[in-house]
């Protein structure tokens, strides 16, 4: 009977430690060749500035073998399970950071509205979800009734403070909400003619390059501009396009050697364009 329940302890231990190692390999992904963050940014459902944020990045620039965080890990390597809510926080700025959504964060907390409390504690990916307390609204304390005028005004002041805050936190929370519902929407697959091209990166400080687009577009004023320069016989110029790893940009320029089915992607940086080198991409033309 000690063997079995020996074996069966060995056996719970086991499993454990193997759980928790799934819950730390899904939290990170090993850069791959021809990767670039747009690519595991689309593909982990998630911004190229989180991912920047999340792993103290300075530059887009990543190699091969490199590992990245896809959410927020603690200081033993480990999916954060617990998250303690900070003035001016709302679910939408705590769920991207993270990388998970509003309405997995309600589900896990048991909440039934978009307002959080300061210093509430939330279940992250619902590692913990039993053992976290839901983050209840509190009402606050009536003070006692007294005979002093000036005690009472004093009170009621105090009282109207934290009602405020909450509203404020509330009116935040919606405009956030409103943000996030739109920012799905762009998120979802695109609709219009798919095409696959060959893609490379530049900059507007090439050699020879002057910065300004084909249809005016001032890339030394933005350098972040979502620009493409494409073969107008293949995508028209001034179509909006969405572009596999990059995501949305316009089709604003041309170059001699973007003939047929290639495009050029502008980026910021020099480095970032070799490190894109040349990939195989779907492009939907949206308009």
């Amino acid at each position: 009977m000690r063997k079995l329940v020996a074996a069966l302890s060995a056996g719970i231990i086991i499993t454990s430690a193997a759980a928790t190692t799934v819950s730390a390999e899904e939290n990170e992904h090993k850069v791959e060749s021809g990767e670039s963050l747009w690519k595991i940014a689309d593909q982990y459902d998630t911004s190229v500035q989180n991912l920047l944020d999340i792993n103290s990045l300075t530059t887009t620039v990543i190699h091969p073998e490199d590992v990245i965080y896809i959410s927020q890990p603690d200081e033993d390597g480990e999916e954060s399970s617990l998250y303690t809510v900070e003035k001016g926080d709302t679910l939408s700025d705590i769920s991207k950071k993270f990388g998970v959504s509003v309405k997995d964060i309600k589900e896990w907390n048991k909440l039934s509205s978009d307002i959080i409390v300061i210093g509430a504690e939330l279940s992250i990916n619902g590692a913990t979800a039993e053992a976290a307390e839901p983050a209840v609204q509190e009402e606050p304390a009536e003070e006692p009734v007294t005979e002093e005028v000036a005690e009472e005004s004093a009170s009621a002041e105090e009282e109207s403070e934290p009602a405020q805050e909450e509203s404020a936190v509330e009116q935040t929370s919606n405009e956030e909400s409103a943000s996030e519902s739109e920012e799905q929407s762009s998120n979802e697959s695109p609709q219009g003619q798919t095409i696959s091209v060959e893609a490379t990166a530049y900059t507007a400080g090439c050699n020879g390059c002057s910065g300004v687009t084909a249809t005016g577009v001032d890339l030394n004023a933005d350098p972040n501009a979502k620009v493409i320069a494409v073969d107008p016989s293949v995508i028209p110029l001034g179509s909006k396009v969405y572009v596999e790893g990059y995501g949305y940009a316009t089709a604003a320029d041309t170059g001699g050697a973007i003939q047929g089915n290639k495009i050029d992607l502008h980026v910021p940086t020099k480095e970032e364009a070799l490190s894109f080198g040349r990939q195989q991409v779907n492009v939907t033309i949206v308009e």
